[in-house]
């Protein structure tokens, strides 16, 4: 058995066969470890070795082929007759695709852990819809006619659809399947809004508003990663807490009552950080649908732990829609197929083996 001593004075211990490890920091004043899954550090190590594989061969990949060593040789500052397709193009949408990536993975577990159902992942509770109606409304009313406001404009929108989900659903607690149908139905109701302004709007707008809700990484790049890299460094301390609060959570609502964890603040708590994180990835690369949905499950089937991993997530996430955005850009070369589209096609048979699943919640 391992030993956990807390900053309380208080000590647990977790049998070896659950794959819990205690990290010790020698030399302290005050006792400190730190709990972790040895699997779960095993499959992040591997999905970080792929995903530098995965850019590395999207950075190499294209209409025209870069050896490794001019790619190096580019990011560290050379020259070459390819480094603008390379340092311009392909390595801002690499960064972009795996920040996206990594922020709707992260959005999925968190949102999947305090509804404790594997359907209900932003996407699909009408964050993405919300982002779209938001963006369209603004174009019709001449509330911003640049593209480079309309980043915050959908990251509002989805959080205001996130809200009025959230309102109706909550009545004295949180049930998974009211959660997952209103979201549902106030996402369709968001959708009929979109479809009713590219009817009856003007060609360039119209054009405008396809093009971002395609869910693309083409034509993408520093301008949208940057913020979406800040909101997930200012999410640090948030997540880390989020880690934390997943334990108690993950042994459901009237255990973690019992042991006295505030279940409620948790669970608005971790509700609110997930629908920031997807309705900042939606900003930055449009409605990007099913990553949120399947990285965080993929990577509980990877690691094996209880509940869903934070970091293996956002791992998934990233890996998942690199490997989409390489594909789409390169399948049919030089015609370029949306990501979104790409992870549509793969991600709705999953979401057909959920809902035929028996043992869904």
């Amino acid at each position: 058995m391992d030993t956990v001593t807390r900053d309380s004075g208080t000590r647990s211990t977790y049998p070896r066969s659950a794959g819990l490890r205690v990290l010790r920091v020698p030399g302290s004043r005050r006792p400190f470890s730190l709990l972790w899954h040895r699997r779960s550090a095993v499959v992040a190590v591997v999905l970080l070795l792929l995903l530098a594989a995965v850019t590395t061969l999207s950075a190499c990949a294209g209409q025209t082929w870069v050896t490794p060593g001019e790619v190096y040789g580019i990011l560290r500052g050379g020259q070459g007759p390819d480094r603008l397709v390379v340092g311009e193009l392909r390595v801002p949408r690499i960064v972009l695709g795996a920040l996206v990536g990594a922020a709707l993975g992260l959005a999925g577990a968190l949102v999947q852990s305090v509804t404790r159902n594997p359907l209900a992942s932003p996407d699909v509770i009408g964050v993405g819809h919300g982002a779209a109606a938001a963006t369209v409304l603004a174009l019709a009313t001449g509330m911003t006619a640049s593209p480079n406001a309309l980043p915050l404009v959908s990251v509002a929108g989805g959080l205001a659809a996130a809200a009025l989900v959230w309102a109706v659903a909550w009545r004295g607690g949180m049930r998974a399947s009211r959660f997952v149908l209103t979201g549902v139905g106030v996402g369709v109701a968001l959708s009929a809004v979109v479809q009713l302004y590219l009817t009856d709007s003007e060609l360039e707008q119209a054009e405008l508003v396809k093009l971002w809700l395609t869910g693309s990484l083409n034509g993408r790049g520093w301008d949208q990663a940057g913020p979406l890299a800040l909101v997930l460094v200012l999410s640090l301390p948030a997540l880390v807490w989020a880690a934390r609060a997943l334990r108690p959570l993950g042994l459901g609502a009237d255990t973690a009552t019992a042991l006295g964890f505030r279940v409620r603040r948790a669970q608005l708590g971790l509700t609110v950080l997930g629908v920031i994180l997807a309705a900042s990835a939606t900003g930055a690369a449009g409605p990007i649908g099913f990553v949120a949905l399947t990285a965080p499950q993929l990577a509980r089937r990877l690691t094996r732990t209880p509940h869903l991993p934070l970091t293996g997530s956002a791992l998934t996430g990233a890996l998942t829609l690199t490997a989409a955005d390489l594909t789409a850009r390169t399948a049919l070369t030089p015609l370029e197929i949306p990501a979104g589209a790409l992870t549509a096609l793969v991600g709705a048979p999953y979401l057909l083996w959920l809902l035929a699943n028996k043992t869904l919640r």
